[in-house]
């Protein structure tokens, strides 16, 4: 919550409290008990005003601890980002200057069966090759199912 909005309610409190303490000095001035002014209308809803905007005050202290944390939280976690990367540039430049390792050289593949002129896949085993079938050329019509006509009434 905003700076002003907690102003705003301390000022709110102190008034409210300001005036349940005139009320109770008004009562005891008339020669009203202690207990009857406990009960009196006016002062239990002052007592209630002065409980909620310190309810209030409690809510906008827990929600600044909350930001506050999560403040500190998010910097340190750009600082260990920060650092992990800076370590990893110098992991980097040490590997750069050590002395480059021979590579052994890669054995060459066995070249595998070869493949179908047409189908551009070899045929697996135990199938007969597919001779019949004529590849569809890109944008031409589909050739499925008909689209079933419409019934005249």
């Amino acid at each position: 919550m905003s700076l002003k909005r907690k102003q705003m309610l301390t000022r709110q409190k102190e008034y409210i409290e300001q005036k349940l303490k005139d009320r109770k000095a008004a009562l005891s001035g008339k020669g009203i008990e202690p207990a009857k002014i406990d009960k009196d209308p006016i002062v239990k809803k002052l007592r209630a005003d002065v409980k909620a905007s310190t309810n209030r005050l409690k809510a906008i202290a827990a929600s600044e601890k909350i930001t506050e944390d999560m403040a500190k939280l998010k910097a340190d976690r750009a600082a260990a980002a920060l650092k992990e990367k800076e370590e990893s540039k110098a992991e980097k430049t040490k590997k750069a200057a050590e002395p480059a390792k021979e590579k052994k050289p890669k054995a060459e593949k066995k070249p595998g069966p070869e493949k179908a002129a047409e189908g551009g896949k070899p045929p697996r085993p135990g199938e007969a090759p597919e001779s019949g079938k004529v590849p569809h050329a890109a944008g031409a019509p589909h050739a499925g199912k008909p689209k079933a006509e419409k019934k005249a009434e």
